[in-house]
């Protein structure tokens, strides 16, 4: 139990490290929006993105089966941007265009691969236990 709690802050903490990066590089979409969220405010947007990426995640990935299907994979692209998107709909105080949610979700993704990349390297699995 306390190793997935650390997990979920850790992916947290991460997710609202992505949103920040993904504020700064692609704004908000909107033509005279200004977005003056602080520390507090993308922590918030963390947190909500967690949570709504760990219920409603499974639940968009089995009904987009067939469309995920399709293209081979591509259709995640919309369904992690549709997550971000919903995610910042109810996150007060920092809004953004679905075409960047769904860049948002690429950066996410990608800082989640390479967080799991270096974790892996360093630790070996979770879980796996190579004492003899």
């Amino acid at each position: 139990m306390k190793q997935q709690t650390l997990v979920f802050i850790i992916r947290w903490v991460l997710s609202s490290f992505g949103l920040w990066i993904a504020f700064r590089l692609l704004g908000t979409g909107y033509e005279n929006v200004e977005v003056t969220a602080g520390v507090s405010v993308f922590l918030f947007a963390g947190f909500i993105f967690s949570i709504v990426n760990s219920i409603l995640k499974p639940l968009a990935v089995i009904l987009s089966l067939p469309a995920i299907l399709l293209s081979l994979g591509l259709f995640m692209l919309v369904v992690n941007g549709a997550l971000v998107y919903i995610s910042l709909l109810l996150t007060p105080g920092i809004s953004m265009s679905f075409f960047n949610s769904i860049l948002t979700g690429i950066i996410l993704s990608l800082i989640n691969y390479i967080v799991s990349a270096a974790v892996e390297i360093r630790g070996g699995k979770p879980g796996v236990s190579y004492d003899n």
